[in-house]
């Protein structure tokens, strides 16, 4: 039993990564990016609730050091250790999102935590660019502002989620037809 426990989480933990660091292919692709389907994935296959959260944090922080060291290099002063903070507390809710939704694994349930990642994911990065750009008046001109430029992205993250829902948990829920060990 423990050993068929250690497999499942070792998976579960290496879709998460692996879909975090396929973000390394996708730079040209505004917005297409496979975190709040990760993020989702963790929150629904991981037992517990701390791991549904750490584990998707850590698949992106590693995704972020890889991404903004190499390929975004020229952006930052240095060795650049962290990536922006919003996003992390975006995955941060969306893994519990996934916890709580997903607790049976229906197209539906998939569907309804999918479109409410988009929405999760661009109402808490747009308050971040909001508080954080000096190009952003503090008030509510400001916030609509925000929101107002965020949403020539809204509808590419829209069709990401639900691209990268229906390959994370239509890809591991196969596998676990077929592979025994993964039930």
């Amino acid at each position: 039993m423990k050993n068929k426990l250690n497999l499942r989480f070792g998976i579960i933990s290496a879709v998460v990564l692996v879909a975090a660091l396929s973000r390394l292919a996708m730079t040209e692709l505004p917005n297409v990016s496979p975190l709040g389907a990760m993020a989702l994935f963790g929150g629904a296959y991981f037992s517990k609730r701390y791991l549904a959260v750490l584990i998707p944090l850590l698949a992106l922080w590693i995704s972020d050091v890889a991404l903004n060291n190499t390929i975004y290099a020229a952006y930052y002063e240095g060795f650049s250790w962290f990536g922006v903070p919003m996003v992390y507390l975006s995955i941060i809710v969306i893994a519990l999102m996934g916890t709580k939704l997903l607790k049976k694994i229906k197209v539906k349930n998939l569907l309804i935590a999918s479109l409410l990642t988009s929405l999760v994911f661009f109402l808490i990065t747009n308050l971040g660019s909001w508080w954080a750009l000096p190009m952003y008046t503090k008030d509510i001109t400001g916030i609509i502002a925000a929101y107002a430029a965020g949403l020539p992205f809204f509808l590419s993250t829209i069709l990401s989620n639900l691209f990268f829902t229906a390959v994370l948990f239509g890809g591991y829920e196969l596998v676990k037809q077929r592979v025994p060990a993964f039930a």
